[in-house]
């Protein structure tokens, strides 16, 4: 007698998410796994394409957040829970997996609402550098951020055209990215172990040091925020910053590094596109060049999560099914193929470990076509668009005792390296990136913090002082950089420093100092 299957009827779940960079129904491969696996498709709203925190507004007065809610964070995801429109999926027994995987995380979540680098292979920070031209200039020492000046300029002589004819720069930003100040100098902190807020509490107009009680206002004179609105203005003088870094967005930048328009990249994830096959073949790309008092800020492993979190609209019809999605997406499996794809296709394990198909090469790098029985279309563009992960993809798999990540894995490393990376790795004595930096102590990690208790929310005169305070630095901010000569970018810092503290700045930055003192920098004093 045959055994009748009963099949899910197909359900489109709603994913609103405030991380993702593509809104609409999910394509490609990844839509072809889950509808295979699970019979849902997912319809992403992403509110970053469509009016920021306006459009989480909205959909908070519409009382009605989809089935999957990504990336609220802060006050906007206390006061979801407090108009009851999250669900508490931890009754009825939901979540084993994700109790299994992430228990700490969950604990953390229910009360408050590592001691290494989380990153894999390559760290999110930078300076990367065109490797074969700076190779050419005979591997100039890089002492400070400013000698790079100097160096891209070079570089910038060597190579004045991009593949297809167009001028090249030494730096290209983009605006899109902003939030209360401009992101591309922001980055400038992370090269020196500050970053923006301190990872618990709700703020980003002080910078914290990763393992050390200290901090500083965003535009205090000296600060790593204010000198790196200088970099910039400098490079600008020297012609080496893209004109149309105010106006473009991260997708045009994107697209003049992929040209090999841009000689120098803060993020390592930015300037990979141009490591092409067909470009390190012939010894052309980018790697990792330090300055020599570098300190790589890194996020480092925490237990209790961060503030991507996943949630359930408590309007959802379809609790059981999301449940099943989310529970995937933290098992060893739903990792590995959310991220690279089918297992078989893309990646399978060969002696316990995990290792990339000879197609799994081919598609990573390469904008190569998915076969038509797993979606078909451009492999890239069948990712998944969630833009969020689940468990950090360097911890290791507990079925494979390898990280997840498959930079990681050494059928990977040890995979014919190209030119360029052999030629790196020979120079630095490392293997990765990562490798480099823990070996020659030029990285500091942000230790994990959980004290039980939410972080505090705004109140509601400081919030309203945030965002006019925000306002005024991200604009003067780019004209600071773009300014014509030394005296102009003099009076056009006084003017924003002036604007910003009329509007309240050293309010906004005390209540921020005192919610850190009272928490990361207590416990990091003891």
């Amino acid at each position: 007698m045959k055994i009748q299957v009963k099949v899910k009827p197909e359900v489109t779940l709603t994913v609103f998410s405030t991380l993702a960079n593509y809104a609409g129904d999910q394509p490609g491969w990844f839509a072809k796994l889950i509808k295979d696996k699970f019979n849902i498709k997912l319809n992403i709203i992403a509110s970053n394409l469509a009016g920021g925190q306006q459009k989480i507004a909205t959909m908070m007065a519409s009382g009605d957040l989809g089935d999957i809610v990504v990336g609220l964070g802060g006050r906007d995801y206390t006061d979801a829970i407090k108009a009851g429109m999250l669900l508490d999926w931890k009754k009825d027994g939901y979540g084993k997996d994700i109790v299994k995987y992430a228990s700490k995380a969950l604990d953390a979540n229910s009360k408050q609402f590592g001691n290494g680098p989380s990153e894999g292979a390559d760290m999110t920070f930078g300076p990367m550098l065109r490797w074969d031209l700076y190779q050419k200039l005979g591997k100039p020492e890089i002492k400070t951020l400013d000698d790079y000046l100097k160096v891209v300029k070079q570089m910038q002589q060597l190579s004045p055209k991009s593949d297809s004819g167009k001028p090249t720069y030494g730096f290209s930003l983009w605006s899109d990215w902003d939030s209360n100040y401009s992101m591309n100098a922001k980055v400038t902190a992370q090269m020196f172990g500050y970053a923006e807020g301190d990872s618990f509490n709700n703020s980003d107009l002080i910078l914290t040091k990763a393992g050390e009680a200290k901090w500083q206002g965003m535009l205090d004179d000296n600060s790593y925020y204010m000198q790196g609105l200088k970099f910039f203005f400098e490079a600008n003088k020297m012609g080496l910053l893209d004109p149309d870094s105010l106006t473009q967005k991260y997708s045009d930048a994107n697209n003049k590094y992929k040209d090999g328009q841009v000689l120098f990249a803060q993020f390592p994830f930015v300037s990979n596109i141009y490591n092409s096959p067909e470009h390190t073949s012939a010894g052309k790309g980018f790697q990792f060049v330090p300055f020599a008092d570098e300190q790589m800020f890194s996020s480092g492993f925490s237990p209790y999560g961060g503030q991507r979190i996943w949630s359930i609209g408590a309007k959802t019809k379809y609790p059981d099914r999301v449940m099943q999605f989310l529970n995937w997406l933290y098992t060893p499996e739903g990792i590995e193929e959310s991220n690279y794809g089918p297992k078989g296709l893309i990646w399978d394990i060969k002696d316990g470990k995990p290792t990339l198909t000879d197609f799994g090469y081919k598609a990573i790098v390469n904008s190569v076509n998915m076969p038509g029985e797993y979606g078909g279309g451009l492999y890239k563009d069948g990712t998944n668009s969630i833009n969020n992960t689940t468990i950090a993809l360097s911890m290791t798999n507990p079925e494979t005792g390898e990280p997840y990540d498959y930079t990681l894995w050494s059928s990977f490393l040890n995979h014919n390296p190209d030119p360029v990376v052999k030629s790196w790795r020979d120079t630095m004595g490392s293997m990765t990136m990562k490798d480099y930096v823990v070996k020659h102590n030029q990285v500091l990690v942000q230790p994990a913090y959980f004290n039980g208790q939410p972080p505090a929310s705004e109140p509601s005169d400081i919030k309203q002082k945030h965002g006019e305070v925000g306002k005024v630095i991200k604009e003067y901010s780019w004209k600071m950089m773009f300014s014509k000569d030394d005296n102009d970018f003099n009076s056009l810092k006084q003017q924003m420093i002036s604007k910003a503290k009329g509007l309240g700045y050293d309010d906004v930055v005390k209540w921020e100092a005192d919610q850190y003192e009272k928490t990361v920098a207590t416990a990091l004093k003891k």
